[in-house]
């Protein structure tokens, strides 16, 4: 395989082999056979460019292109490629229409043909009458003017081809919209027909439609979940990427929940349903993209009212054309070419194909007003552990005080964090982990403060951890000074996490949490894409806050701080005026990323943050943002060249009209063949330039 390199990151890699070097066919393959590679995490091949994206380990880069180098043609299993539907039916429309134009034109008499003129001009002239009763200057008004003068002139002939491109018109508008949706849906969807079904004793293939809420199903190894359900018998590992972008696979034991999109790697299960088909939780985000105009960006209201005020220029241009030259032929040709269908329909194709775009990189968009608010802010807060630092944070030492010791201290640790998800707590589970320390369940139920600490009865007596704040003070556990100099001695530049039992202080647990390896270079090319404000939070101690500050090239930061102060803090920048994003990944960041003006999760996110979130970076690479701040300031250079080109061909096309150089009929095929132009070249990659910007030698 011959290819460049014309995108490289540490750990994501763009290859580009050319348009067509490879089919439509052979993409599956060529994405399962780098997928067998054990330090490959993601791959999307496309024939359209030949582009090949790949994340991957990084230190394993000569590895990966020596491999992708010696992958033969003739290796590859070429898969028949899904029709797609949505074309066949716009071809199958398509050639209705032109038939029955053109048995119309040759076939039939003109009295036949004026009879056809009056009848499909009807529904537009209707249309028009309401926009005037409804007192609402539209393009329906503007297209019912057009056909009604026409035919008071008896232009019988120029009315049908009017009505004939209007029609292609509409149908091509709504096919772009169609597939740019589908595009973005389809890249969500479960691409699963038929399941297994216990059935007694017995196992049935039946379809996924016919599954119900309590069904077993079984899902067996490479095969994709289904359903949302919780494991019912059986052991296996499951890759999670599509909900949570976390690469390695999760074990699924009985009593555990599974999601539909996800991938068994190994192992076979059976799962109890809870929610089938349409309505697991990944149909719900589809379900929003597909049905989302409430999420509309404001850009696309603002080109919806823009069109609507430019229509009774249009008229008014129309009517005194016809005063000043009493010729219907050039009025008509001011009212069949309107700036307002192109700017109605290429608005809202951008911002739905950069979407797209951006869910082919990792990162998922609720809406697209996120994306916009995207482009405009000036400020981006960091929550610091799990999101600017590393997502593995590792227990560097364990201080036990009084009769307890640190072996004590840790199991009892890992007893109380085992029950929540974030990025601590599994440090320190996993650091009981590799020493062997086990523990039974025999505490009693666990209650979790936000961004405090965890509070439970543990052999009948009072078990508290958390930060010094929540067990000191809030908690009332005496320290003395004797421990408290210890603590500040041993505890320097570490995150701390205090353990009281039986209201005595039993122990601190240092915690060692690096920041990400791309942390500081995403810092500054946030900044270099005009982001001026780059604030750090944390509830850590100020000296590990600056420790991690000083590493990542951020000057202003907080520490120590609650989940309302991290809240009140998004609250003081926006009344400063300013456009905040909020990036954070626990359930303690949940109140900032709700009030920030757009948020950002990261790709192991607690659920409650993922779904406070306006974005996911799946990727978890913290560079991710600077490519989402590209792709949403290439999206409003697109729509602003859009508004250039659409306002200047068409004012070409009135003033060729009004000279008496262009028919109505030809204005009208110019101006919905610009405007079919207009909606493809919004739904063409945004990122293209950004590659080039990038691209290396190989």
């Amino acid at each position: 395989m011959r290819f460049r390199i014309v995108h490289e990151l540490p750990g994501r890699i763009r290859l580009r082999c050319g348009a067509e070097y490879f089919s439509r066919g052979m993409e599956g393959s060529i994405e399962d056979r780098i997928l067998q590679l054990p330090y490959v995490h993601t791959v999307k091949a496309s024939s359209v460019n030949g582009g090949i994206l790949i994340r991957y380990d990084a230190p394993r880069r000569t590895e990966l292109l020596s491999y992708v180098k010696n992958i033969k043609a003739s290796d590859l299993e070429i898969v028949p490629v899904e029709k797609d539907l949505l074309a066949e039916e716009l071809k199958k429309r398509l050639l209705k229409m032109t038939v029955m134009r053109f048995i119309g034109r040759r076939l039939f008499p003109s009295p036949v043909r004026t009879l056809f003129a009056f009848r499909s001009a009807l529904p537009y002239i209707k249309e028009a009458i309401k926009s005037i009763f409804n007192m609402r200057a539209d393009v329906a008004l503007l297209d019912g003017a057009a056909i009604g003068a026409a035919l008071s002139q008896g232009m019988y002939s120029d009315v049908n081809s009017i009505i004939f491109l209007l029609k292609i018109s509409e149908l091509l508008e709504d096919y772009t919209r169609k597939s740019t949706k589908n595009a973005l849906a389809k890249s969500l969807a479960v691409q699963v027909d038929k399941v297994w079904r216990v059935n007694g004793d017995k196992k049935e293939l039946v379809y996924i439609s016919d599954i119900k809420k309590d069904d077993l199903v079984v899902f067996r190894d490479g095969g994709m979940i289904a359903v949302d359900g919780v494991v019912e018998s059986g052991f296996a590992t499951v890759n999670e990427s599509s909900m949570t972008g976390e690469p390695l696979a999760v074990g699924k034991k009985e009593g555990s929940t599974v999601y539909a999109g996800t991938v068994i790697e190994e192992g076979s299960i059976t799962v109890r349903v809870l929610s089938a088909a349409n309505d697991t939780h990944i149909s719900h985000i589809i379900e929003m993209i597909e049905n989302g105009e409430n999420l509309k960006a404001s850009v696309q209201t603002r080109a919806e009212r823009m069109a609507d005020r430019i229509v009774p220029y249009s008229l008014g241009l129309a009517a005194l054309v016809y005063l000043i030259t009493g010729n219907a032929s050039k009025a008509m040709s001011v009212l069949m070419v309107d700036y307002s269908c192109a700017i109605k329909i290429a608005t809202p194709i951008s911002v739905i194909s950069s979407m797209r775009e951006a869910s082919e990189h990792g990162i998922v968009i609720k809406g697209g007003k996120h994306l916009e608010s995207f482009a405009h802010a000036d400020t981006i807060i960091f929550d610091k552990t799990g999101t600017l630092t590393n997502a593995c944070p590792v227990v560097e030492k364990v201080i036990a005080f009084g009769k307890y010791d640190e072996d004590w201290v840790l199991r009892t640790a890992a007893c109380l964090e085992e029950h929540f998800p974030h990025s601590v707590a599994k440090a320190v589970v996993k650091a009981a982990m590799e020493k062997g320390l086990n523990h039974e369940e025999e505490h009693a139920e666990v209650e979790y403060i936000v961004a405090h600490g965890i509070v439970t009865t543990l052999y009948g007596k009072r078990a508290i951890i958390g930060s010094e704040h929540f067990v000191l003070e809030d908690e009332g556990v005496k320290l003395s000074k004797k421990n408290k100099a210890l603590i500040e001695k041993e505890s320097k530049g570490y995150s701390t996490i205090y353990l009281a039992y039986a209201n005595r202080l039993a122990g601190i647990i240092c915690i060692s949490d690096p920041p990400r390896s791309e942390a500081k270079e995403a810092v500054g090319l946030l900044r270099k894409s005009g982001i001026d404000h780059v604030i750090m939070l944390t509830g850590d101690h100020e000296s590990a806050a600056k420790r991690i500050a000083e590493m990542t090239g951020i000057t202003e930061f907080n520490a120590q701080v609650l989940p309302e102060d991290k809240a009140k803090v998004v609250r003081e920048q926006k009344d400063a005026g300013h456009t905040v994003i909020m990036v954070g990944d626990g359930i303690n960041d949940s109140p900032a990323l709700a009030l920030a003006d757009i948020s950002v999760a990261m790709k192991d996110s607690s659920d409650l943050a993922r779904e406070v979130a306006d974005i996911t970076l799946l990727s978890g690479d913290l560079r991710d943002m600077e490519l989402l701040r590209s792709l949403s300031n290439a999206l409003f250079t697109r729509i602003r060249a859009n508004y250039r080109f659409i306002i200047s061909f068409n004012s070409a096309l009135i003033l060729s009209g009004l000279m008496g150089i262009l028919s109505p009929s030809v204005s009208s095929l110019l101006h919905n063949a610009s405007t079919m132009l207009i909606s493809a070249h919004s739904m063409t990659p945004l990122l293209k330039e950004h590659d080039k910007n990038h691209e290396l030698k190989c």
